[in-house]
């Protein structure tokens, strides 16, 4: 698990963000109900993850990019709506036409565990399979409940193409609390009810077609709620 960034020119980061910008805002998305196929998990589903109607990340739509430079880029996560027209690309993503196209292929999986260096090569409709099930807090699992405890790094955005994705975030000078070995879902389980209402993280359950972005160096901790299927970039 990263536990800190690479450092960026002053001059480089600025330009990364406008390129990002201007390709992500080339075209608007009309939201789509379908699932593409992968298992969600809604209210009175047997899952131990539920969706916390809390949200303390800022959603913007139409959002320019002075705007963007000047409120969010080096201070504060925000959740940009509206910004990009997947319909190909989610139709790429589902999992029908993940497995047709590479349920031969052979993927790599690790942990996010800080103390866990293990990985597993098998073939990517063996892991869809037989390994994307729900995750309770004690065991290891790869659908709901699975996430990254909390890490680190340089600034980036995530967006989600199908599914929904629960974010924690503390700002750089806030050190969260919480064990590095173990799970996000256990950090919410145990850790999460007894914090003080200062010491807890800005969060917010991302939903499919946004965009989560977090500034450099950021604390951050996701749990998904669902078999999720999102793309990540980080710009350093």
């Amino acid at each position: 698990m990263p536990r800190g960034g690479g450092l960026m020119a002053p001059g480089l980061r600025p330009l990364l963000l406008l390129a990002f910008w201007m390709l992500a805002s080339s075209a608007r998305s009309p939201g789509e109900a379908n699932h593409g196929g992968w298992p969600q998990y809604g209210p009175g589903a047997p899952v131990a993850v539920a969706e916390e109607e809390r949200c303390t990340v800022e959603r913007r739509a139409d959002l320019s990019y002075a705007e963007f430079m000047q409120h969010y880029a080096f201070s504060r996560p925000v959740i940009l709506q509206g910004l990009t027209d997947n319909s190909r690309f989610r139709v790429l993503c589902s999992r029908e036409r993940l497995l047709a196209s590479f349920g031969d292929s052979v993927v790599r999986l690790s942990t996010a565990n800080t103390y866990s260096y293990r990985k597993v090569d098998l073939p990517f409709q063996e892991y869809v399979e037989q390994m994307l099930h729900p995750q309770d807090p004690l065991s290891m699992g790869n659908g709901a409940g699975s996430g990254v405890p909390f890490h680190w790094h340089g600034p980036g955005f995530s967006e989600v193409i199908y599914g929904r994705k629960r974010w924690f975030l503390y700002p750089p000078e806030k050190t969260p609390e919480f064990h590095p070995n173990k799970t996000t879902l256990a950090w919410l389980r145990d850790t999460y009810p007894a914090l003080a209402p200062s010491a807890r993280p800005l969060e917010c359950t991302i939903q499919a077609g946004e965009v989560l972005y977090f500034p450099d160096r950021w604390w951050h901790a996701t749990l998904n709620l669902d078999t999720s299927v999102f793309i990540s970039t980080f710009l350093s």
